[in-house]
């Protein structure tokens, strides 16, 4: 983490919250298409703090509704789910929200850190907190950390790919 990092503005645009939900939409209909449970698996590992990033009830039930599969026929599941998932990507995320996230993300790491960097870190999540910066320079300071404890799981969520611009 050390200290003040200016991070370099890129000229990538930002995605809007339309974009993004486009995006998850889109790779929702290939686990339509697939109708294998494996897909909705991973799907919902792969985007699971993306919508807590949108609505944390909902995240709740699509869990639950992928932990319960097997009373149901794969079409009626994926049926359930996508009505759920389409009412928590309704929803625009909240520094709040984004917040919560990121505590969540802070948790996989935080009993590695010593006092200093988890310090640090709280510091950073405050400017956060108080619109000093944007959730992608946090998420910037994250991303390396991922790949410093080799956490595979972090690493494939589409949280890190759609709010890591700078800009957002």
């Amino acid at each position: 983490m050390g200290g003040k990092r200016k991070v370099a503005r890129r000229n990538i645009p930002r995605l809007t919250e339309k974009e993004i939900t486009d995006y998850i939409v889109g790779r929702f209909e290939e686990v339509k298409k697939s109708r294998k449970v494996g897909a909705l698996v991973s799907f919902q590992a792969m985007n699971k703090y993306m919508i807590m990033s949108k609505d944390q009830e909902q995240l709740r039930i699509l869990g639950s509704i992928v932990a319960k599969y097997k009373k149901g026929t794969i079409k009626e599941t994926i049926e359930e789910y996508e009505r759920h998932l389409k009412k928590a990507l309704a929803k625009s995320p909240t520094t709040k929200m984004h917040y919560n996230v990121i505590l969540h993300i802070f948790g996989y790491f935080s009993k590695y850190f010593g006092q200093n960097e988890r310090e640090e870190f709280l510091r950073l999540l405050e400017e956060f907190k108080k619109d000093k910066i944007a959730v992608g320079e946090v998420l910037a300071e994250i991303s390396p950390m991922v790949y410093r404890f080799n956490n595979t799981y972090l690493a494939s969520q589409s949280y890190f790919l759609l709010y890591s611009d700078i800009y957002n």
